[in-house]
């Protein structure tokens, strides 16, 4: 319930808090290591894109954070691309975030603090991703993290100092609130408190004109919200699955190649003799001896067990030397001299005294090689099948390398080649509810990184199933033409004249409100039919049941009691007018499981809000400029737009 409260305290992208943690998920965010040569030609103010301190932030630094939190977000929304993200307000929050960080790291160093070599040790240690086979730190594992980021040492070292500095900063921060009793008594009076008003609601369909608009009020607004008709980049792949019958018929293994097998072999179609026994392991030589006796007296050995609190375990089917190994020498030479289902001599083991009983023998006579000629011709016949296939895959790796097409591939393996409609890299075809074949799933993510016209092969199930597949059409991603999305935006036009309408209709009614007229006459009053307000009636427990609270209800818990507001629905749905008329907040007894629970989490939220505090206080003692220049440049060359 207290997440109604906490929501006012927390920033866009919890920015902040991340701070405190930088040293452990540094690979996320880490800085390049670059020269401080000038990236983009005729920009203002160098490449830098901000001054903090006396530290700067080159244009690269900022262009890799970018494309870094990118394939981040890629990890949840595979189509997503840089010029959406970065209309999403992406670059804002990642140079924030950058800003944010190297203040702190600034800030701790000016006040005399260090984050040393070892101490940076010691956390690459905890990091998982660069660990060996045996678990501990590998210097192997983490050279190879650091290709595939793209990062040196140096500059992967130099990032985990930075967040090590603000990690050393936030931590005490973020642990050090108290909150006063008082406030938790106050604050859990207002989770229980009861709310009465009522909610017009003013939709844009309700007012949005019914005539087309010129082309130049759509030209207009396309341009405007160009952003968001951005189509994700499609491509067409070109795919042929194919297995060992592919290799059409091979030759038959021959007689030397068999014969040479079964003497390889020769010990698996030997005679073999193999024993189930009962086992009763005991410590010494006189205890054996005197259950041996009592089971030839007429005593079950399972019984002759129990009555000394010991118990049986049955052994096998095994073979004597898989017996000696397990017992002893003495052991296995006993229990396979015995006959079936006599006692045999105690015998020292291992474990101590073995008493044992013969269950069952099993004999398998030697085979000829003759006998066992069809089983050994099919097993050579598969391996010579799968050693075939490793060759051809091979030569087909080597043939792509060389510059051959799919195209000719598949002319000499006789496969029929598939191409996909034009498809997005989460797997779904352009503009319908299909997906690309499951086939293709293992090698989407390869086929979007791919140029046209090179193709490529994939071991589908290893050793069985192979893909070849190239890309035959690429569409990048881009703003869509008008004439693609004409009813689209023309759709979106009238919504969004119906929202300017609605918004100046919801100004009438507060001014109606405001001369002391009901909400429900204030709407009656307006000439477009609208419905009638709903009335509300809800406490804060009841709210925060309903899970997602609508932006509306919470606007409604955050008034005074008595006002009237107006509010813009999402996606320019349209205007509400919300009016609270009555608020009763019930008093709350001190030693109420309520009010400790409100002090536990306003202390959370307190914590994060010094932190907060804090990092506004620090940028503004070190010191943070930017340049917008050089930001522009950077977005420019990200998105491969023109800078302004």
């Amino acid at each position: 319930m207290i997440q109604l409260f906490r929501n006012f305290f927390k920033s866009k992208l919890g920015i902040v808090i991340t701070l405190g943690f930088l040293g452990l998920i540094a690979l996320a965010f880490a800085s390049s290591d670059v020269a401080n040569n000038s990236v983009f030609g005729g920009v203002s103010g160098g490449d830098r894109v901000a001054v903090v301190g006396d530290r700067r932030i080159d244009v690269a630094e900022l262009s890799m954070n970018m494309t870094n939190a990118l394939e981040e977000a890629r990890q949840t929304d595979p189509t997503l691309t840089m010029q959406a993200f970065i209309a999403q307000g992406a670059m804002e929050d990642v140079l924030a975030q950058l800003l944010q960080r190297t203040s702190l790291a600034e800030f701790a160093r000016l006040h005399g603090m260090r984050a040393g070599k070892r101490l940076v040790d010691s956390e690459l240690l905890k990091i998982p991703a660069f660990r060996g086979p045996d678990g501990e730190f590998s210097q192997e594992a983490f050279r190879t993290a650091m290709a595939q980021a793209g990062l040196t040492e140096a500059a992967f070292r130099e990032d985990m100092e930075l967040g090590l500095l603000a990690r050393q900063l936030l931590t005490p921060i973020t642990f050090s609130p108290a909150v006063p009793a008082s406030f938790g008594r106050h604050y859990a009076s207002l989770l229980r408190e009861q709310r009465e008003g009522s909610i017009a609601t003013l939709a844009s369909a309700s007012f949005a004109p019914t005539r087309a608009p010129t082309n130049a009020e759509l030209q207009a607004f396309y341009r405007a919200n160009s952003t968001d008709y951005i189509r994700p980049e499609r491509r067409v792949i070109r795919f042929a699955s194919f297995g060992i019958e592919a290799l059409g018929d091979l030759p038959a293994p021959t007689p030397a190649q068999i014969s040479e097998r079964y003497q390889r072999d020769r010990a698996q179609y030997a005679a073999i003799e193999r024993r189930r026994f009962t086992q009763l392991v005991v410590p010494t030589q006189d205890a054996a001896q005197a259950i041996v006796a009592e089971v030839r007296g007429g005593k079950t050995l399972d019984a002759a067990a129990r009555e000394k609190g010991l118990a049986t375990a049955a052994v096998g089917p095994v073979t004597r030397t898989e017996f000696a190994s397990a017992a002893s020498a003495a052991a296995a030479q006993a229990g396979f001299a015995a006959g079936e289902g006599a006692m045999v001599q105690p015998s020292r083991g291992g474990l101590g005294w073995y008493v044992l009983r013969v269950d069952a023998i099993d004999r398998q006579p030697a085979r000829t090689l003759e006998q066992v000629r069809g089983e050994i011709s099919a097993v050579l016949a598969e391996e010579l099948k799968r050693a075939a296939l490793a060759d051809m895959t091979a030569d087909l790796e080597e043939e792509f390398d060389g510059g051959q097409s799919l195209a000719d591939t598949a002319r000499e393996l006789k496969l029929t080649l598939t191409r996909t409609a034009p498809a997005t890299a989460d797997g779904k075809v352009y503009g319908t509810a299909d997906t690309v074949p499951p086939i293709l799933g293992r090698v989407l993510q390869v086929a979007f990184d791919m140029e046209e016209q090179e193709p490529q092969l994939a071991e589908i199930v290893p050793g069985e199933t192979f893909l070849v597949f190239d890309v035959v059409e690429i569409t990048p991603s881009a703003t869509a033409p008008l004439a693609e999305v004409r009813a689209e935006v023309t759709a979106a036009w009238r919504l969004d004249q119906g929202s300017r309408l609605a918004k100046a209709a919801a100004d009438r009614i507060l001014a109606r409100v405001g001369r002391r007229q009901s909400l429900a006459a204030a709407v009656a009053a307006e000439t477009t039919p609208l419905p009638a307000p709903s009335r509300i009636d809800l406490n804060r427990e009841q709210l925060a049941a309903l899970g997602r609270v609508p932006s509306e209800l919470a606007l409604f818990f955050s008034m005074a009691q008595g006002t009237t507001k107006r509010l813009e629905a999402p996606a320019d749905a349209g205007w509400y007018v919300v009016h609270l008329a009555r608020v009763e907040a019930p008093q709350v007894a001190a030693d109420d499981p309520i009010v400790l629970a409100t002090l536990q989490q306003l202390a959370q939220v307190s914590g994060e809000e010094y932190v907060r505090q804090f990092v506004t206080a620090a940028q503004a003692e070190i010191g943070v400029e930017r340049n917008a220049t050089a930001i522009r440049s950077v977005e420019a060359q990200l998105t491969g737009q023109q800078a302004n």
